[in-house]
């Protein structure tokens, strides 16, 4: 176990430095001067000069790596343009609420997927297993934000049930908070809940031919313990990378929802430093980012031993 982790641990390593360095290229082969950019097009050269100097673009690409990293390694991702304030701050102000968001939906579609894929597989090519799986192809089908303005339509404007627009902190007021996040963590659900029952009925379904299984029938077991203590740890292996893979992709990727919700989240602070050329935010927020996104990617293998008998075996 220990080596297991390990290994994980020292792979992970190289692929943020990896990350670290496609991040710092990818921002620098942006057309336009950040420092034009913040002090206008009136600016004269004098001015620009030393506002390059001062940011470190006068010098080559190396040095300004070496003095971007060495900064970053220190808790420094610089200053956004826009505002003025520091950019890991604001990064992990918006992340915090996305993934209030995230966390929640992908906790509840887990919950409900899981053994709604083990029963459609359990009950393969049945009424219960036709119901589930085209319920599962509908909702992987319709598009995160058309999912979204139905909901708002319905339950916003129709019902009158749910705030339409705004947000409210749930620290500041967590009873209006909750139902500012209704909205956004149904739409998340309803979408994910697909993915994840098809992936569980497909893992379910692999682990149900194999022999260990048709010999525990042979004992005698019920349905119910040959699912729940032989084939569920097995197949939820599969299922369990998935979520890892929707968290990461759900963190760093769902400024569509938070623009349909108007929640103030770190795909939402991407997108409008997108278009006010705020380069650092820019690059805080992709290289926040990647580095969730391999994190939690630890994390869920890390925990597979847990999950996985051979992986623990092994």
């Amino acid at each position: 176990m220990l080596r297991f982790a390990l290994a994980r641990i020292a792979m992970a390593i190289p692929t943020l430095l990896i990350v670290a360095v496609a991040v710092f290229v990818l921002i620098r082969l942006i057309p336009g001067d950040p420092a034009q950019l913040m002090l206008g097009d009136l600016a004269n050269p004098a001015s620009l000069a030393d506002l390059r100097a001062r940011l470190g673009l006068d010098q080559s690409w190396p040095v300004q790596f070496s003095i971007w990293f060495s900064n970053m390694l220190h808790g420094d991702l610089g200053k956004s343009i826009t505002t003025g304030q520091p950019v890991l701050g604001l990064v992990w102000d918006r992340f915090l609420v996305s993934a209030q968001v995230v966390l929640a939906a992908v906790l509840f579609a887990s919950v409900v997927a899981v053994p709604a894929g083990m029963i459609a597989a359990w009950k393969q090519n049945g009424a219960p297993d036709l119901l589930l799986v085209g319920t599962a192809t509908l909702l992987v089908s319709i598009p995160t934000f058309w999912g979204g303005l139905l909901l708002l339509l319905f339950f916003g404007l129709k019902l009158q049930w749910l705030p339409v627009v705004g947000y409210v902190s749930v620290s500041a007021d967590w009873k209006a908070g909750l139902l500012y996040l209704v909205m956004p963590i149904l739409t998340l659900f309803l979408h994910e809940i697909g993915v994840l029952m098809r992936m569980a009925r497909a893992s379910t379904l692999e682990v149900l031919r194999l022999d260990y299984i048709t010999h525990a029938r042979a004992k005698g077991l019920s349905e119910r313990a040959v699912l729940m203590r032989h084939a569920f740890k097995n197949a939820f292996g599969p299922t369990w990378t998935l979520i890892g893979l929707v968290l990461g992709n759900l963190l760093g990727g769902i400024a569509v929802v938070e623009t349909v919700f108007t929640i103030p989240g770190l795909g939402r602070l991407l997108v409008d430093a997108i278009f006010g050329r705020d380069y650092p935010v820019i690059q805080g927020c992709l290289l926040f980012v990647a580095v969730v996104y391999v994190v939690v990617n630890l994390v869920i293998d890390l925990c597979y031993p847990f999950f996985d008998p051979r992986v623990a075996a092994e």
